[in-house]
């Protein structure tokens, strides 16, 4: 079990998996710049904590909770929990973009499962992740396989802000889309590479 003290952002988990490097320049450097897809999910993401309790008929939407796992050694704000009587509560992540193949958005999100569990003493089957993009929720089933590689990523987090050392860069399509790149330079800090080589390279290119 972790302290309080020693808990992590969920929102970690998602940095760690679309980018080891990117999650350790926020979490271990402190480090952050925006750009236009940041402040696009900033927008959504105010939209979604408006900071009032819902109520349609048996239906209670509970936006901006603050939610935690001693566990995990996790904490973070969940969007949106949807509370019908009867039922398990059921969170909601909103997200600025598409669904991807990357399991970073639904294990981001089966955290957040995974503390509500832990706070209320309940089972959570599954939840949502609603994308801008496409306008739709989809819905994500709360696995024994997602919740596996969630607890393994929380233990992977902590290690790698334990260890406080930033990875060398992986360059990739994800670089591109990436705030962070005027900081992380991804063509100077990979492992093949050498600053030689890429001054080389940019002085050949016409």
């Amino acid at each position: 079990m972790f302290t309080e003290a020693q808990l992590l952002p969920i929102s970690a988990l998602q940095h760690l998996l679309y980018c080891e490097r990117q999650c350790a320049l926020i979490h271990v450097e402190n480090l952050w710049l925006d750009n236009r897809y940041t402040a696009e999910g900033a927008v959504l993401h105010r939209a979604a904590h408006s900071g009032q309790a819902e109520q349609r008929r048996e239906l209670r939407t509970l936006q901006a909770l603050p939610v935690r796992s001693l566990a995990l050694g996790l904490f973070g704000i969940a969007d949106v929990v949807r509370v019908t009587p009867g039922e398990p509560p059921m969170p909601v992540e909103y997200k600025r973009g598409r669904p991807k193949k990357n399991p970073c958005d639904r294990v981001q999100l089966c955290a957040q499962a995974l503390c509500l569990e832990e706070m209320l003493g309940v089972a959570i089957p599954h939840a949502d992740l609603f994308y801008g993009k496409i306008r739709r929720h989809v819905r994500v089933e709360l696995d024994p396989a997602l919740r596996q590689l969630t607890r393994e990523t929380a233990a992977r987090l902590h290690r790698l802000v334990a260890e406080g050392r930033t990875p060398p860069a992986e360059p990739g399509p994800k670089c591109r889309r990436c705030s962070l790149r005027p900081l992380c330079l991804p063509e100077l800090s990979t492992r093949a590479g050498s600053v030689a080589d890429y001054i080389a390279q940019a002085l050949a290119e016409p």
